[in-house]
């Protein structure tokens, strides 16, 4: 079995949010042609996008061409509007949240959700968690790789944590609003490595800071093979080690060991940096991702592990779904065309 863990999806319409709240760059779909749509504000033009990311019939086309059996679908970060009003952030987060619940409860065995929450105001996103959760059969929560000014190990969002870990919730880290944003504006360097540092400084805050020790039953999923980690680890390590009047405040565990108890997706679009994530995370803690439907992602979902060298074929398939399948607690027999169609 293939899962792809990490695949974007959007609605075709979007809620005229500048209409119902009079201000702010809240996203909308401007249709450009048969099939596409570009992602505009009230001042910027975002993304020209296809079909694929609204259209399921599309998207499970391209899933059958790539051998996918089940995509977990997340929004487009971008939509996680954390600047936002908080009721207005849940009011949109809600809309999200139920389209991806439609899209699962159409194809059950080829989609499973992840939801969006307006993570600015912890009470609102725990009972959104809890929505996602309960109601909508989600496996889990998309949130961003900081909450505007807060970092993932601000106190205040230690209830979302707790909750997360009491409901098994899956919270899929993705990075957004890059760190140095505003000295990467040439060369696409905001998604060429301001979101790999963006991402492992995340996982610093998640660990120095004493969320992961905790929760010590936390579900964290990092995307892209968890950004610079895998490179930096040594260097993160080394000075835990050095200089615990830093780096020791509020985490007595070694990063590199917290690092085994979080999960991160494949997308490294290179076989030796692959390579070094199985040797530095372990086979038991990478998913198949592949930032679907976006030019950044794989194009065929999961051809780097299928043609990563020196895995055996239980390894292999642990990377391409066996990973996936316990992370996200599912049933392989309720999953897949094959079950579909039995269905």
């Amino acid at each position: 079995m293939k899962i792809d863990i990490h695949a974007h999806v959007l609605p075709e319409r979007l809620p005229d949010m500048y209409g119902e709240t009079g201000y702010g760059e809240w996203i909308q779909m401007d249709p450009s042609g048969p099939g596409k749509a570009v992602m505009v504000t009230r001042t910027q033009r975002f993304r020209e996008v296809d079909a694929n990311l609204w259209d399921a019939d599309v998207r499970l086309r391209d899933c059958e061409r790539a051998g996918i059996d089940v995509q977990v679908l997340s929004t487009v970060p971008v939509m996680f509007s954390y600047w936002a009003q908080p009721e207005h952030t849940l009011r949109l987060a809600r809309f999200l949240n139920d389209h991806i619940a439609g899209m699962c409860a159409a194809h059950p065995r080829r989609f499973v959700g992840l939801g969006t929450l307006p993570m600015q105001d912890v009470a609102l996103a725990v009972g959104e968690l809890q929505r996602c959760m309960g109601e909508l059969g989600f496996a889990g929560v998309e949130i961003g790789s900081h909450i505007g000014e807060m970092e993932l190990d601000d106190e205040r969002l230690e209830p979302f944590w707790a909750a997360a870990a009491a409901l098994g919730a899956v919270v899929f880290v993705h990075p957004w609003d890059v760190i140095g944003k505003d000295r990467l504006d040439r060369h696409w360097s905001k998604w060429l490595v301001g979101m790999p540092g963006e991402t492992a400084f995340a996982f610093v805050s998640l660990a120095m800071g004493g969320v992961l020790e905790r929760h010590p039953t936390l579900k964290i999923l990092l995307a892209h093979g968890g950004g610079a980690l895998a490179g930096t680890i040594g260097r993160i390590d080394h000075g835990f080690r050095v200089r615990p009047d830093l780096c020791q405040l509020r985490s007595k565990t070694l990063p590199s060991e917290l690092l085994k108890r979080v999960w991160v997706d494949s997308a490294v679009h290179d076989g030796d940096a692959l390579r070094l994530l199985v040797d530095k995370v372990g086979v038991e803690r990478i998913c198949l991702g592949s930032d679907y439907p976006f030019p950044l992602g794989e194009h065929i979902p999961g051809r780097g592990i299928e043609t990563l060298a020196g895995l055996s074929d239980a390894q292999r398939s642990r990377l391409l779904g066996g990973t996936a399948l316990e992370l996200l607690g599912l049933d392989p027999e309720r999953y897949g065309p094959g079950a579909e169609v039995a269905a």
